[in-house]
Formats: C-alpha cells, sequence, structure tokens
C-alpha cells in the first residue's frame, strides 16, 4: 500500500475551529433553566468539623438550595480507586466526594451552593459559617510514616498507603560486596500539577421522564467516567450518557474523576434542573490532582571502569490524603520497572513505602512514574561518571543495551530500538566533544557552561488487558473502533480514545484514509460521546496511535474485506483474484476496470447485487488489545549557560533524538516533543507545588506556580529515528510523554555539570535562580 497520508506533514483537521474561536468547552455550553454550583473548599489542611451553618447563605437572593457531606450520606457512595496493586498491603480508606466530619486537605469540598446563577452561589460561600477543630497537619511522605505522627486516617495505621517491594536480578548484597565505588544520593522529585489551560469542569442533566443522566464533561475516558458515575451515584450504566466535548489540555489531570463532577452531576438528579460548575484556577490548584512528589534514597554499585552492577532504593511516594484512580500503580508497577532505563542492570532491590498526608491527591501527569525512574537512573549516571573520572558519555556508552528485542531484569520486553546507535547520533547532532571542548575555554574566563546528557526509554501504548488486570488494573486496556461508509462514500470514525490537544482526529484520519484510498476530508473523527462510540478506555499513556490506532487499521481491514466481496460481485471475478490500491478494487492484472470504495459503498446500501451472505451496508467494529507495550526510546541534550551574577540558567542548545516508531505525521510528533521537552525544562528549573508545615498551599495560582511561556522556551531541535514496533500493526510507538520523561534530568545534569568544578554534586529541582546563586555565594566566599 502506497502512502499519501501517513508520514505526511498533514495540517491539523481540528485547528481551524480552535483558531476561530468555533471550538465547544464545557464552559461554553448553555442549557435552558441552568443552575451553578460554587463549592466551599476546607481552608484547613487537617480539622474537625464541629458544626456547618447554611442559614445566611440560604437568605442570598438566587440561592435555591445548599448541601454538605452529611446530604450524600446514603445517597452517593466513596469514590473508588481503580488500580489496586497486589502484593502491597494497600489500604484504601473512603474517599468521600464531600468531607462530613473531617477534613484532610486545603481545598477538599465543605459545601456546595447551588443557585440561579455563579455570583449569587459565589456570594453565599461568604455567608456559610463552618466550625473547625484545627488538627495537627503532615505534609512530608517521610515524616507521614514514622512513629507519632498526625494520624489521618484512623483505619491506616502510621499512614502508610502500602509498601511495594521489588528484589529482581542478581542478589544485591553480592553485588554490592563486587563493587569498586558505591555512589549514593538523597534525590527529591518535586510535587508540580498539569495546568492546562482549561480548568475542569461539568454540566449535568437529568431528565426525570426517562431517568438519564447526560454529563458534559472534561474527559480524557468519558467511557470510565460513565462507569464510575453510575456506581458511585447508584443508577444504571446505561442510563447515563457522557459527552467529552472540545477538552483544552489534560496532560493526564482529567482521566480521574473528582468529587466536583460527582456533586454536580447528584445536584442535578436531586433537583431535576441542569447544573453546571466550572473550576477556577485557585480550586485548580489545590484541588484537581498533583504529581511526582517522591523522596528517593539510591545506592549505586558500579566497577572502577564506570560498569553499573546494581541499585538499592528506598523512596518514599506521597499520595497526598485520599487514593486517587490510579495512584497506587505510579510509583509502583511503573515506576519500578522502568528504573534500569537503557543500560544493562543486573541488581535490583527496590522499596516503596506510599504515604498519606495532609495535601491533595496525586495521580497521573504526564509520564506518570516514568519521569521518575529516568530521573533517577540518569541521575545516577552522571553521579558515578563524576565519582569515577568518567566521560558523562562514556560511561553511558559502556552500559547501553546496543539494541532490542531486550528483556530488562524487571521483566518489561522492548520491542524494537538501536539504543547505542541513537545515543551516538544524538551526540554527533548536539557536537558533544565540541562543547567540551567550548565548556574547558569557558571556565578559564569564568563562564559557567554544562552540558547534560539523557538517554530514557518509556513504556507507552498502554493496553496489555493481561498485565493491566494482573496488576491490579480494575479493566482492561483495549481500544475500540467503528468505521461506517456511507452511500456517498464518507467515511464516519467512532473511536473510543478521547484526544485533548494532540491532533488525534488528523493522526486518526490520515490512517483511516490511507487504508480506504479516500480523500482525507472525506473521513470524520467522532469521539467523546458515549452514546455514539464504542466503549473505549480513553486517552492517556501514550495510547491513542499504538491502541486506538491499531483498533481503527483492524475495522479498516474489516471494511476492505467485506467491499472485496461486494467488488468481486460487481467486477464478475473472484475475490482472490482482486488487488486493492488507492481506493479501487480491480483484477490483477487489468487495472483499467476498477470500481472504486465508493461505488462499493453505494453498492452496499442498494444491497440488489450482494452476493450470498453478505449484509447491506458497509460498516464494521473492531477491538484491539496488543501483546504488549510499545517502548519509544532517545537521548536528548542540553547545553546551558549559567549567569554568575543572578544564577539563572539559559539554555544555549537542546537536542533531542527520538524514535517513537512508525511517524505518522512528523508535525503532530514535533508538536508533542517540543510541548514535553518544555513541560520537563518547567519541572527542572521553575515548577513547584509547596506547602508550608502547617498543610498552607503556597502556591495557589499562577503568579506563585512558574509555568513556562514561549519566554523561556529553548529552541528544540527535534530529530527521529523509525524503528517499526513489531507490537501494533502500525508499528507505531507513541511520543506524547517523552518529553517530559527525558528533560528534567538533562537539563539538571547540565547545571550539575556547568558547576561541579565548584563541588557541586546534585541541586533538587527546581533548580531555580535563587539556589544556584546561593551556591555560587557559598563558592565565592570560600575561595
Amino acid at each position: 500500500m502506497m502512502s499519501k497520508y501517513i508520514g505526511s506533514r498533514v495540517k491539523r483537521k481540528e485547528d481551524y475551529r480552535f483558531i476561530t474561536g468555533r471550538g465547544v468547552f464545557v464552559d461554553d455550553i448553555k442549557l435552558p433553566n441552568m443552575l451553578y454550583i460554587a463549592y466551599l473548599r476546607s481552608p484547613y489542611a487537617h480539622a474537625r468539623i464541629r458544626s456547618i451553618d447554611v442559614s445566611k447563605g440560604l437568605g442570598i437572593p438566587g440561592v435555591v438550595a445548599i448541601y454538605t457531606g452529611k446530604d450524600l450520606v446514603g445517597e452517593v457512595d466513596p469514590i473508588p480507586c481503580a488500580w489496586l496493586v497486589p502484593g502491597a498491603n494497600l489500604r484504601v480508606p473512603k474517599y468521600p466526594p464531600m468531607a462530613i466530619d473531617k477534613v484532610r486537605y486545603v481545598g477538599e469540598i465543605v459545601a456546595a451552593v447551588v443557585a440561579k446563577d455563579p455570583y449569587a452561589a459565589y456570594d453565599a460561600l461568604e455567608q456559610i459559617s463552618v466550625d473547625y477543630e484545627p488538627l495537627k497537619a503532615v505534609v512530608d511522605p517521610e515524616e507521614a510514616v514514622s512513629p507519632g505522627s498526625p494520624q489521618i486516617h484512623d483505619d491506616v495505621p502510621n499512614n502508610m498507603a502500602f509498601e511495594w517491594r521489588m528484589r529482581v536480578g542478581e542478589d544485591p548484597d553480592e553485588i554490592f560486596r563486587k563493587a569498586d565505588k558505591i555512589v549514593s544520593q538523597r534525590m527529591v522529585n518535586q510535587r508540580i500539577a498539569a495546568s492546562p489551560m482549561e480548568t475542569r469542569g461539568a454540566i449535568a442533566s437529568y431528565d426525570a421522564t426517562r431517568q438519564e443522566l447526560t454529563l458534559w464533561i472534561t474527559s480524557q475516558n468519558p467511557h470510565v467516567h460513565r462507569l464510575t458515575i453510575s456506581q458511585v451515584l447508584k443508577i444504571p450504566e446505561h442510563r447515563v450518557r457522557v459527552i467529552a466535548p472540545d477538552i483544552g489540555g489534560g496532560f493526564g489531570s482529567k482521566i480521574h474523576i473528582y468529587p466536583g463532577e460527582i456533586i454536580t452531576a447528584w445536584v442535578s438528579i436531586k433537583l431535576r434542573s441542569p447544573v453546571k460548575w466550572v473550576e477556577t484556577r485557585r480550586e485548580h490548584m489545590m484541588a484537581t490532582t498533583h504529581a511526582r512528589d517522591y523522596v528517593q534514597y539510591v545506592d549505586a554499585a558500579f566497577k572502577s571502569d564506570g560498569t553499573i552492577l546494581g541499585l538499592r532504593v528506598r523512596a518514599y511516594a506521597n499520595m497526598g490524603a485520599y487514593l486517587s484512580t490510579l495512584a497506587p500503580g505510579l510509583p509502583t508497577i511503573i515506576f519500578s520497572t522502568l528504573i534500569p532505563g537503557v543500560y544493562k542492570l543486573r541488581s535490583l532491590d527496590l522499596t516503596v513505602y506510599g504515604a498519606f498526608t495532609n495535601t491533595t491527591p496525586v495521580d497521573a501527569y504526564r509520564g506518570a512514574g516514568m519521569p521518575e525512574a529516568i530521573y533517577l537512573i540518569e541521575r545516577i549516571m552522571d553521579l558515578g561518571a563524576r565519582e569515577l573520572n568518567i566521560d558523562p558519555a562514556e560511561i553511558r556508552r559502556r552500559n547501553m543495551h546496543e539494541k532490542a528485542p531486550v528483556t530488562t531484569i524487571t521483566g518489561l520486553n522492548y520491542d524494537s530500538g538501536r539504543y547505542l546507535e541513537v545515543f551516538e547520533h544524538a551526540l554527533k547532532i548536539a557536537e558533544y566533544d565540541k562543547w567540551r571542548a567550548e565548556q574547558a575555554k569557558a571556565r578559564e574566563t569564568g563562564r559557567l557552561i554544562g552540558i547534560g546528557i539523557s538517554s530514557y526509554v518509556s513504556t507507552a501504548g498502554f493496553a496489555p488487558s493481561r498485565v493491566a488486570r494482573a496488576t491490579g488494573f480494575g479493566l482492561g486496556l483495549w481500544e475500540s473502533a467503528h468505521i461506517r461508509v456511507t452511500p456517498t462514500g464518507k467515511v464516519i470514525v467512532y473511536t473510543g480514545t478521547r484526544t485533548h490537544g494532540q491532533g488525534g482526529e488528523t493522526t486518526l484520519s490520515q490512517i483511516v484514509a490511507d487504508l480506504l484510498g479516500v480523500p482525507i476530508e472525506d473521513v470524520e473523527i467522532v469521539q467523546g460521546d458515549t452514546a455514539l462510540t464504542p466503549f473505549g478506555l480513553g486517552t492517556s499513556g501514550d495510547r491513542t496511535a499504538p491502541v486506538g490506532g491499531g483498533a481503527v487499521f483492524l475495522a479498516a481491514r474489516k471494511i476492505i474485506d467485506k467491499a472485496r466481496k461486494i467488488a468481486a460481485a460487481l467486477l464478475e471475478a473472484r475475490e482472490e483474484d482482486l488487488v486493492f490500491d488507492a481506493g479501487r478494487f480491480y483484477v490483477r492484472g487489468s487495472p483499467e476496470k476498477y470500481v472504486t470504495i465508493q461505488s462499493v459503498a453505494l453498492a452496499s446500501y442498494a444491497a440488489d447485487k450482494l452476493p450470498p451472505g453478505v449484509e447491506p451496508g458497509l460498516e464494521a467494529l473492531a477491538f484491539y488489545d496488543p501483546e504488549n507495550f510499545t517502548f519509544p526510546y532517545g537521548t536528548h541534550i542540553a547545553v546551558v549557560e549559567i549567569d554568575r551574577e543572578t544564577g539563572a540558567v539559559k539554555i544555549l542548545r537542546y537536542v533531542a533524538v527520538d524514535d517513537a516508531g512508525r511517524i505518522i505525521n512528523p508535525m503532530i510528533v514535533e508538536g508533542q516533543i517540543h510541548g514535553g521537552v518544555l513541560q520537563g525544562v518547567g519541572q527542572a528549573l521553575y515548577e513547584e507545588i509547596r506547602y508550608d508545615r502547617d498543610g498552607n498551599l503556597l502556591t495557589q495560582s499562577l503568579s506563585e506556580y512558574m509555568v513556562p511561556t514561549a519566554r523561556e522556551a529553548p529552541r528544540i531541535e527535534s530529530h527521529f529515528v523509525e524503528t517499526p514496533s513489531p507490537h501494533n500493526p502500525l508499528g507505531v510507538k507513541g511520543v506524547g510523554e517523552t518529553g517530559t520523561i527525558a528533560a528534567p534530568p538533562c537539563i539538571v545534569n547540565a547545571i550539575i555539570d556547568a558547576l561541579s568544578h565548584l563541588g557541586v554534586r546534585h541541586i533538587d529541582m527546581p533548580i531555580t535562580p535563587e539556589k544556584i546563586h546561593s551556591i555560587l555565594l557559598r563558592y565565592s566566599s570560600s575561595s
């Protein structure tokens, strides 16, 4: 099959409606007689609720009702956790949609005001009186699981959510006895926020006559949200319709189900009226799931020649006050299995403690456990290089797998790749040796230049149901697609995925247009509506192209197979003699006599010339459950310069060489790399959710929490190598999360490299100018 669209820089189909303001987001939707919700959120991180007086709030004109947690008891079940990791002694306390007797983090919902307009609802919030009994809070995960810490949940001793142990490969005691050098470091992977442009929101409308609930929601996986809503509200799933309209980014934060959406739906049922809630940015910072927040103690065993033998890791993962949807699986299954990265690690002895704290619950954010793993191994490689006096590039070269397939000691079966070749290619493009020489010259004049390397691999195409279920995931992770060719030859694709900025409409259209040989303009993608699309697991974990695209591929093949039968009847030929190419069926050797896929579609609906056993119409439903994940990988290299006077970091060069398998649209893939790298730069240099000792959130807006903008964005030189994955029919691997995985250690390694001759060994992220300036002042004083 000749590819007209796959591999081409096709302009994004969705962009026209966005850049012309024609996109439809949750907040754009207005229904007749709509009511509005505002939530009263706890100002305390830990407190008992003695009483709540709503009487003054009810007196505000326009206020319809005010509900507290006790109103939901018996009517709304606790929010479930979907990833119940086995073998971790997991403790899952009840997660009520609204606090009842106790609040456990700043931002937890205490009351809901329903009014005829949002202004009245917000005015009423100020009139609600809550009598709190403040309790001592704990925000640090290490402190939380220590004896004597404040007890957050009565049924969870020592605030220990889980204890996960992995001991694989050779005996760690023997490995460390063999070591010539043991490198140790405490690392903090700080708490950050997804910060999409669009905050969360929901509109619920209950039809009492039909007993049906329709929910417009900012969701990355509408079918799973429908399932969860039906369970929590105790209504039949088939009577719930979830619609995810256009979504202004999610980065993982819109995978999960939250209290706000559940309460909105319950209020609509209660009042028999449409109800709308849209999160403010302040609410987003305090109540939408946060991410990362690991403290890692790492010991690495090296031989004197730089060979890494094994790792001992003790990590504390901050879960926040409750277990969110996927939270337990991130610091256990995902984090632990990816720690070896692209290196020949012989032993891993890992313990992860999950800690409940008086902070916002954490969950998936672009990378979800993988940035923490790659940061650990890439920092260790640099630390080992420094202590053994080996060039950071050389120590990687000596330890890296040459190519895939390869099976790691943690059990991952990497699919395809040329790791060492791509690594060398990146060094050449980035002119690594030249920059090392430049660095030496710069130091003579006092300039601080550093070069950082990050070689990564990521687990993408989240799918294999057997693996998902074996690790405690609540559902399988297959994907679905339904393709219908209309009588006029137009193609409608109904997909279970729900993209939210990645260009999925264009990517899936390119696949279908090439497979069926139709103009891409004739392909329409329908997604995000549970009443129209087949059940699917949504968009997350780099799965839209590898898994969703795989389902689309299979559905298209079914269309071609049926069309071939009809074409054979029209051409009065045998099926096996037909060739299908560029949208035409013809007899092999006689391309001048053909029928198009469009004419076959019309014939399928006319139905008068169908062969025996062939039903009218031309459509197909397919499900795809891959045998394994896909494993994109690559090497990123950064060159930075530090201003001695201010401590500011300037990125002089950033080179990214990535293998994402077969690339469907290079322009979209580049956009994904650029966006991911910039978010990774944000974690390395700028972003951090901060609490004080009492659990007060110090970063409640974008004035305190810095998200990098175009001004901070470096020029990213993006290069690709394509080794198709054998784990899906398209050969794609996924690329959406690779930038956030590779960039943080790349930038941090570059900064430490710039300061290494001053004795600097490690700085925790974010590496702000203040931190660097303080280090330079100390060095200046000691000199």
